[in-house]
């Protein structure tokens, strides 16, 4: 197994133990001049144990993440997918319009 390829299957390894929908789990690795980036897709409904209570559980897993990289002497983030739908991306929205309509005369 290779240096590059650790840290893609270590973090799929962590992942498919969290969730509940294992096969739903997908994972990109990009690189470029600022180092990898590792970009998390699963379920929706699985999003919650991936970010965990105040974000404590995604929070961990990056630092995992980033401590297998420095082995590799490679810089690795993590970037979590939000699904379509979701309901932060609702609220957000909704107290946006808030936003907009303080503004009108």
């Amino acid at each position: 197994m290779t240096e590059e390829i650790k840290d893609k299957e270590f973090l799929e390894f962590i992942v498919k133990a969290l969730v509940d929908h294992p096969e739903d789990v997908k994972i990109e690795r990009k690189v470029d001049e600022m180092g990898v980036l590792l970009t998390l897709k699963v379920h929706p409904e699985d999003m919650g144990q991936i970010i965990g209570r105040q974000g404590a559980t995604a929070r961990a897993i990056r630092n995992l993440v980033r401590i297998v990289g420095l082995k590799a002497h490679a810089r690795v983030n993590l970037k979590i997918e939000e699904p379509e739908g979701s309901t932060r991306s609702r609220v957000e929205k909704k107290e946006g319009d808030k936003g907009l309509d303080d503004l009108k005369l």
